[in-house]
């Protein structure tokens, strides 16, 4: 479940110390309450972002096809080659070593930008190494479109490729999330 809130505070009683949300939808956080087992709970706290638009999205594959017909690859390719160079859409995940190929398939089954890259082993973990595991344009928020977009643009300019102009770009990336 995600609640979403904009404030929020810390109190401490008897009971404990309290997280306090400010919830944007208070019905949902009630209903949750109300219907909360008697089961400890996992909270992950990240500041929200809007998903990337389906316009962004298509214009992406758009110039990715020109792109690829240029360079004489697929546009799966070019898309993948993109992915290491967005920044800030990994996580670092540790692996059994034995269990590296098998993690690779599980993380990027259905995902075409989904991928592994084996970066070492743990150094406080005997037998594990740390797998960076790249997120797949599915997954991006808005920021990291934009940066996936820019490094296709400007590639598709260096190719002579027409892209839209700064301004319509701007109107693009001001629509995600609407």
């Amino acid at each position: 479940m995600t609640i979403q809130f904009d404030c929020a505070k810390w109190a401490q009683d008897n009971e404990g110390f309290w997280l306090q949300l400010k919830v944007k939808i208070p019905q949902v956080a009630k209903e949750f309450v109300s219907n909360m087992p008697d089961k400890l709970h996992v909270a992950d706290l990240k500041i929200f972002r809007e998903k990337r638009s389906n316009d962004a999205n298509s214009y992406f594959w758009v110039l990715a096809g020109k792109l690829a017909a240029k360079l004489h690859i697929s546009p799966v390719e070019v898309y993948r080659q993109y992915i290491p160079d967005v920044a800030d859409n990994y996580v670092i995940q540790p692996v059994r070593e034995d269990m590296i190929e098998r993690w690779d398939k599980i993380w990027c089954a259905g995902h075409l930008g989904r991928m592994t890259d084996d970066i070492g082993e743990c150094r406080h973990t005997p037998g594990y190494h740390n797998v960076r595991c790249y997120l797949s344009s599915s997954d991006y928020d808005t920021a990291q479109m934009s940066r996936l977009i820019g490094l296709l643009v400007e590639d598709c300019k260096e190719q002579g490729i027409e892209t839209m102009t700064p301004a319509e770009l701007e109107r693009l990336t001001n629509a995600w999330g609407k």
